[in-house]
């Protein structure tokens, strides 16, 4: 089975292209930020290392992670978020891997693997193409705003937090550009992936 890689960075769209090719074109998307929040769950794998690392601060009333305690946390100490990846990404990875053996076992003959940090991590490499969903800077800060509720300050500090989209295209077998409509990144993703079929 072949496994693509999908990343963008945060409200690049690379979700909306991940329920695109599963709904036009019927491909199986495994979502990494689903992955993170299974392992992180009471009970599961990765939940009492966070709770251990972070304090009970981290939890809220429920007992869950909370998550956006986390993200905010990690866009102002680096420290911290190298620690919480050392703990969630194993937990992470072995997930996928999972998820794509049923898949596979299942006879399907191609799965895309949708995740923010491929790149950073240098875990694209592993995969047999990488598309990344790119958008101007502002269209992005734009989006963080209204769909987070975030003010302009703290959209500008979780993006510089990231890697530049700019690097990312740079290691991209197919770059979808998603500035304009739902419409358009539909018609633009189903152009992308067809150019990315064609060059097996």
């Amino acid at each position: 089975m072949r496994v693509v890689g999908l990343t963008g960075g945060i409200a690049s769209g690379k979700s909306s292209v991940g329920r695109i090719l599963t709904k036009c074109l019927g491909v199986p998307v495994i979502d990494a930020d689903q992955a993170s929040r299974t392992v992180m769950m009471p009970g599961e794998c990765a939940y009492e290392d966070v709770v251990t690392r972070f304090g009970p601060r981290v939890c809220m009333d429920n007992g869950q992670i909370n998550r956006a305690y986390l993200r905010d946390l990690i866009t102002r100490d680096n420290q911290a978020k190298r620690a919480l990846e050392s703990i969630t990404h194993p937990a992470i990875r072995l997930n996928i891997s999972r998820q794509l053996t049923a898949l596979a076992e299942a006879g399907h003959q191609i799965a895309v693997v949708e995740a923010a940090l491929l790149v950073e991590t240098g875990s694209w490499r592993q995969y047999q193409g990488l598309v990344v969903v790119s958008c101007e800077r502002e269209t992005q800060i734009v989006r963080v705003m209204a769909r987070d509720s975030q003010t302009r300050k703290q959209a500008e500090r979780i993006l510089d937090s990231q890697f530049p989209l700019e690097k990312k295209e740079e290691v991209a077998s197919v770059v979808i550009h998603n500035n304009g409509s739902l419409s358009d990144l539909q018609k633009a993703t189903l152009v992308g992936w067809k150019n990315l079929l064609n060059t097996e």
